[in-house]
């Protein structure tokens, strides 16, 4: 694994993708933080990050892209599934890389509360909501990597790979950013909760080739919904909005923002990171021994 990663994180600096990245983030930052910090004379760092948050639609598909598809397209993944080496470390191996990449700029950031602090005569700087919020954004970038190299694994072309990660993390965006309009009714709700778990049973069916695990999935989440609408349909009214701001990793960033360490944000993170890192591994073993 450590052979992998050491030259997938060579390889974002050979191609100019990793100096790109890390100069383009700190003079976002920079510029936020005058603007915010500087020129408003708002103490608050976290909201810097906050804001920071709008790039990764753009950041983390450029990031994440190339990781598996070109792989595939110059069939140089079968050179990696002739090493030695379990399927989930060469996931973790490509994973960690980007990680690493994009964890350079955001430990950068760790320096600007304790700079602002050195102009705040007040002492309003929260130095809890500022580094609260940086992990926040960290295990949010961490998280939509996850998604993107999953992306990745699905196709060898490096743009549908961009595509479809930057579609998953915008949807993500303009869900918690209440951008979204949705039906309130407790049918349109229930309908599109029904959407979201035949989905669910599509990604698991396409990932174990076995239907009778997808439909189980349909069925056994289906049928406590359907007894809830029948029953008591009020219950489900907005229920939409609801479990789509639940599922939403952005949404979570916002607690950190206000200052408030939501725990469960954090367990969220790491289990989406987990989620579709898993997903990825199955993707590849249906390739590896196809």
């Amino acid at each position: 694994m450590t052979a992998i990663y050491k030259r997938e994180f060579k390889a974002f600096f050979r191609n100019m993708t990793g100096f790109i990245y890390i100069a383009l983030f700190l003079i976002v930052m920079a510029f936020l933080s005058n603007v915010i910090n500087f020129s408003n004379r708002v103490p608050n760092f976290e909201y810097v990050m906050f804001y920071m948050r709008i790039g990764l639609i753009v950041m983390i598909p450029i990031l994440t892209m190339r990781s598996f598809s070109e792989e595939k397209k110059q069939k140089t993944d079968q050179l990696l599934f002739s090493l030695p080496v379990s399927t989930s470390k060469i996931v973790l191996g490509k994973y960690l890389s980007t990680l690493t990449v994009f964890a350079v700029p955001v430990v950068i950031s760790c320096a600007y509360p304790l700079i602002l602090s050195k102009y705040d005569a007040s002492g309003a700087i929260s130095y809890g909501a500022s580094y609260g919020t940086i992990l926040a954004f960290l295990l949010l970038g961490a998280s939509l990597i996850a998604v993107g190299i999953f992306m990745s694994s699905l196709t060898e072309n490096q743009i549908i790979a961009a595509v479809l990660s930057f579609a998953y993390i915008i949807i993500d965006f303009l869900i918690s950013f209440k951008i979204l309009t949705l039906p309130s009714s407790s049918t349109a709700s229930f309908i599109g909760i029904v959407v979201l778990i035949a989905i669910m049973s599509l990604i698991i069916f396409a990932l174990t080739k076995n239907s009778t695990i997808g439909w189980m999935v349909f069925i056994i989440l289906d049928i406590p919904l359907a007894i809830v609408r029948f029953i008591k349909p009020d219950l489900l009214e907005g229920g939409l909005t609801k479990v789509l701001d639940n599922i939403s990793l952005f949404d979570k960033l916002y607690d950190f923002a206000t200052g408030v360490f939501n725990v469960n944000s954090i367990v969220y993170f790491l289990t989406i990171t987990g989620l579709f890192l898993f997903f990825t591994v199955q993707s590849l073993e249906k390739r590896r021994w196809s």
